[in-house]
């Protein structure tokens, strides 16, 4: 479900919808045409979506911090585990 903001598009508003305001709405849901604490009417902002570009950072600790485990290929179909908890190795046999 993508967020979209909302500000006060006549008058000025409420303290809730002046500077604006984020919803998470279901793509189905029509689009919210007056504020809901103060019923001025709102204007959909266009906003950039937020991209992470470059390199990911997999630091192991972090990994094992947020519960996952990693695991990277020592063979054809061996894995060996590098972080967090479960088996040390991972074998197709």
């Amino acid at each position: 479900m993508p967020f979209y903001e909302y500000v006060a598009d006549q008058g000025p508003g409420c303290a809730h919808c002046a500077g604006g305001f984020t919803v998470l709405q279901r793509l189905s849901d029509a689009a919210l045409s007056h504020c809901p604490q103060c019923g001025t009417a709102l204007r959909k902002v266009i906003s950039p979506p937020s991209l992470v570009s470059g390199q990911s950072d997999l630091n192991p600790s972090k990994i094992e911090k947020a519960g996952f485990t990693q695991y990277r290929k020592i063979g054809k179909g061996v894995y060996e585990k590098t972080a967090g908890k479960g088996p040390g190795v991972i074998s197709a046999d």
